[in-house]
């Protein structure tokens, strides 16, 4: 199971970079080193879903997050980006994982920054309810200045050691596994050691049984080649929106939709990389559960 988890995460990487190319079973399956057959197989086992299905799903949740936080993006040049074929193609397609049309979803997301829930009809349908996270931005904005150090500023490039957690309830696990393979490295404890968590989905589009994090850890250089379930991983150098504070767990949610929020009214564009944190303490060394975390949005 352990060599088939790391050419999936290889395949999945691949998938998320490539939204917009061929991603043909043949091709994907050739990444993975795998036969067609045995890779559909395979995916489904450790992902849950068949390839095609987790596809889709990839391209309609980046195209959700596009729509709610690019507004300056036009809504064609999003799906031909995604490799949809027409407008009314990806309309059938976000309207069957959402419930209402993408021009629907952009006009309704940003009036309060709202998250996405799925609730059910009294006819059995799922439609998408924009629950308010707080009821007045004006309050978001207010909690963020009160509880986060808001800086934008230029990051060194990084190189982690990861592992891949499918939903957020492995994200521990993960973690025990890193520090495990750190220790017979000799890399665990020490004094200056920065555990990072890398969001490669976005909980407002991703359920949270779905959302693949990275737990990864700091390293001093790059990692040579994957290591069992360990592989490595580079965040790029360059600009970020930097939230620092010290919080619980129960707290990120509320960090990050008003970070996003604040480079929404400061008018940052996300770029093309991944949302992640920086941890500097260990909540469990704490009495109240508090850690020191940065949040961190590439820009």
């Amino acid at each position: 199971m352990e060599e088939y988890t790391k050419r999936i995460v290889k395949t999945i990487q691949y998938i998320d970079d490539h939204l917009d190319a061929d991603l043909s079973l043949e091709k994907i399956a050739k990444i993975g080193a795998y036969s067609p057959f045995h890779f559909h197989r395979i995916f489904k086992l450790i992902t849950g879903e068949t390839l095609q299905v987790y596809i889709v799903r990839k391209k309609i949740e980046k195209s959700a997050f596009y729509l709610a936080v690019r507004k300056e993006i036009e809504i064609k040049e999003i799906y031909l980006d995604l490799g949809f074929s027409s407008h009314s193609v990806f309309c059938k397609t976000f309207k069957k994982y959402y419930g209402i049309s993408p021009s629907a979803f952009r006009k309704s997301a940003p009036e309060t920054f709202h998250k996405i829930i799925q609730k059910e009809r009294k006819n059995g349908q799922i439609a998408p309810v924009f629950d308010p996270y707080i009821c007045k931005i004006e309050n978001l904005l207010n909690w963020s200045a009160m509880n986060l150090k808001i800086e934008v500023k230029e990051l060194p490039e990084m190189n982690l050691a990861s592992v891949m957690s499918l939903g957020i309830a492995n994200v521990e696990p993960s973690y025990t596994i890193l520090i495990d393979w750190a220790k017979k490295k000799n890399l665990f404890p020490a004094e200056h050691v920065k555990m990072i968590s890398v969001y490669h989905d976005s909980f407002k589009v991703t359920p949270p049984e779905k959302v693949r994090i990275h737990a990864s850890m700091l390293l001093n250089k790059k990692m040579s080649k994957p290591e069992g379930k360990i592989f490595p991983e580079i965040i790029s150098a360059g600009k970020c929106i930097i939230g620092s504070g010290e919080m619980t767990l129960n707290d990120f949610e509320q960090c990050w939709v008003s970070l996003f929020l604040w480079m929404n009214e400061n008018k940052y564009s996300m770029r093309k990389a991944f949302p992640f944190e920086i941890y500097h303490s260990n909540f469990k060394e704490h009495p109240e559960g508090k850690m020191l975390v940065d949040f961190c949005i590439p820009v």
